[in-house]
């Protein structure tokens, strides 16, 4: 038996924000969100992309056909907003009970975006509906300008786009994806109840150094950009103050090694293999391990008005090193992290309990 320090029991997490890609390469990820994620809310930006309710639908079934046997893991489906969106989608996204909120891409802005919307004014009567429906907004925060600063993008998104938006619709409740900056931190304390944002593991644990000193890493290469220390700084203490609007959302995302590996290489992080054991280890340079399970398991549940999960998860202090790569369908993935050393594992699922 471990000593009480070095085992964690939480109630069973949840990954509010997550790209499971389809077909073979889907089915080689989705194992590893499934053994530690009792539900995710799964990313709509497919080839072509998910753009309504029967759509959504199918693809949930493609992703629980590909799960491991006895697997209780639950996909909670987006839609992808494009132009020519309607409101009457959103009627049929909540009526279908599967469809959890929609995501807001700039066209351009990341992978798989550019059917993604080119001005927020053209989507307002769909924000309208989505707000009467109850239907959150996820929003990818950057500009596309090319006369922006890569590192600025979120701040000038913050001024210029998100700032008008939650003006607009007051009972919207938004979702800044993946923040990474200090001024986005500020902007969601300093936010109504309605504004909630989620926090990656590899923007908790690195900064561009990791992907610039030394020499170009692609595996570290995401948007939004690794920033500068003093935003991971931010990130970290907002994942850890236990602030009710910042949960986990690991925005996991396979590519093939020659994808990430070439002259234009794609964004993208990915964490599902150890979410969990990740974020323990961000929590624990932090001396908050204790605020994990608030951060990872009920702020997120809460924000979406969904039941927080009974079951639970236990992780071990118990180092190990992560696999230098992964299956991915015909090809392979290097994870984050590879070769290094974690500190903390997951105990099987015999030893837990499911959500």
């Amino acid at each position: 038996m471990a000593p009480p320090n070095d085992e964690l029991t939480l109630t069973r997490p949840d990954d509010w924000h997550l790209h499971l890609r389809d077909g073979a390469a889907m089915a080689s990820v989705v194992g590893h969100s499934a053994r530690q994620f009792a539900r995710a809310v799964v990313m709509p930006n497919l080839k072509p992309p998910v753009t309504t309710t029967a759509q959504a639908l199918a693809y949930r079934e493609r992703i629980r056909a590909a799960l491991p046997a006895g697997s209780g893991f639950e996909p909670l489906m987006t839609l992808y907003l494009t132009d020519t969106t309607s409101p009457s989608e959103m009627t049929a996204a909540r009526a279908s009970g599967a469809v959890i909120a929609c995501k807001l891409y700039p066209a351009g802005a990341t992978t798989n975006s550019e059917s993604g919307v080119t001005d927020i004014a053209r989507i307002h009567p769909v924000l309208e509906a989505m707000a009467d429906l109850g239907l959150p907004l996820l929003v990818h925060g950057e500009v596309t300008d090319a006369r922006v600063d890569i590192f600025d993008r979120e701040r000038v998104f913050i001024e210029e786009r998100l700032a008008p938006l939650v003006t607009a619709f007051p009972t919207l409740r938004i979702v800044f994806e993946h923040v990474t900056t200090a001024d986005a931190v500020q902007f969601v304390r300093q936010g109504p109840e309605t504004l909630g944002a989620t926090i990656t593991p590899h923007h908790l644990l690195y900064n561009r150094n990791a992907m610039l000193a030394g020499g170009i890493r692609p595996h570290y290469y995401c948007l939004p950009v690794l920033k500068r220390e003093r935003h991971r700084l931010a990130l970290l203490e907002a994942a850890t103050s236990g602030h009710r609007r910042f949960f986990l959302g690991t925005d996991s995302a396979p590519h093939p090694v020659g994808d990430k590996e070439s002259a234009c290489g794609c964004a993208g992080a990915y964490s599902a293999h150890a979410a969990l054991e990740l974020y323990a280890e961000a929590f624990e340079q932090a001396g908050a391990l204790d605020r994990l399970e608030a951060f990872a398991s009920h702020h997120g549940a809460d924000f979406y008005g969904l039941p927080r999960n009974t079951g639970t998860l236990r992780l071990r202090r118990e180092p190990w090193e992560v696999p230098l790569d992964y299956p991915l369908a015909s090809s392979r993935l290097i994870p984050l992290a590879a070769g290094e050393r974690l500190n903390w594992r997951i105990l099987p699922a015999a030893d837990s309990s499911p959500g």
